[in-house]
């Protein structure tokens, strides 16, 4: 799986003006505060959503928890020994529908978790992308301002590779959100791929197909995908999932099959530990970008 592609976010070119490579000392000397303030302004924002990413991957995992509890529940229902309430008439079959009710309401709360995910992985994205800070106007402006977006063909946005704080450049705090971000990506499809197995159990064969990995599991959300290079145009479905350490796809959806105890057990726990995302790595990002801005993050 590919790092985001900046060229996908990239901004409109307009008039002709400084190239950051020769952006004259005055200006330089005013862009390296403006920068600062964008990259810590940029990483706070990833720190931020880095939480919500948790909180949102937390309460998928209560959902997925409780949609599989539900789902063993109906499973063991018709052997189940009732004792004294084994005279009562349809006790089986009411407590098989409120399961059934328990259970189209968990889907949808394990839907609407993996929409947040969604929604918190395509702002890391974008802030990721938004590390760089141009030269708003031209040289003929008579006062100098700076913003996230070029209006400069010639301005790279990098302040001619100027280190921002002590040491780093901008492509150095560009290849860390890059490195953080491409972990939370990799997360994503993995946990789609639950998603999608999970919302197969207990379903009928006709309804099976509606889970199907290649179709949208609420609309819109192949444009969401796109946004975070999770969408490959020549097959017209999401990338595969894949592990990041093995750096390999894994096998096909297969449907139509009904996941056993042991299977549901392990796509929890692959909830749970999110394989993908090295949190002492991400510690260590931080902790390297706090003391070269001098800025707390986390």
């Amino acid at each position: 799986m590919e790092s985001p592609d900046k060229s996908s976010s990239s901004y409109q070119l307009q008039s002709p003006g400084w190239s950051s490579s020769t952006l004259p000392p005055s200006v330089t000397r005013l862009w390296r505060p403006a920068a600062q303030r964008n990259l810590r302004n940029q990483w706070s924002k990833l720190a931020s959503y880095k939480s919500q990413w948790v909180s949102s991957s937390s309460a998928g995992r209560s959902h997925a928890t409780s949609l599989v509890n539900t789902d063993l529940s109906l499973r063991y229902i018709p052997s189940m020994e009732l004792g004294v309430l084994s005279d009562m008439l349809d006790l089986r079959k009411k407590a098989s529908a409120k399961l059934l009710k328990q259970q189209e309401l968990y889907r949808s709360k394990l839907l609407s978790s993996y929409r947040d995910l969604v929604a918190v992985l395509t702002h890391m994205v974008n802030t990721s992308r938004s590390m760089r800070c141009y030269v708003k106007g031209t040289s003929s402006s008579p006062l100098v301002q700076f913003s996230c977006s070029s209006e400069d063909k010639n301005d790279a946005g990098d302040g001619g590779g100027t280190p921002v704080f002590a040491f780093w450049s901008i492509s150095s705090f560009e290849q860390l959100a890059d490195e953080l971000v491409l972990m939370f990506i990799s997360e994503l499809s993995l946990k789609r791929l639950l998603v999608v197995e999970l919302f197969t159990i207990s379903c009928e064969a006709r309804e099976v197909n509606e889970f199907c990995w290649l179709n949208e599991l609420y609309p819109g959300e192949f444009d969401d995908l796109r946004k975070c290079n999770l969408f490959s145009e020549d097959t017209g479905g999401p990338v595969s999932p894949r592990l990041m350490e093995g750096k390999s796809d894994m096998p096909p959806l297969k449907l139509n099959s009904q996941p056993n105890h042991e299977n549901l057990q392990v796509y929890l726990t692959t909830w749970l530990e999110e394989l993908n995302i090295d949190t002492h790595r991400i510690n260590e990002i931080f902790a390297i970008l706090e003391e070269e801005m001098h800025v707390h993050l986390s």
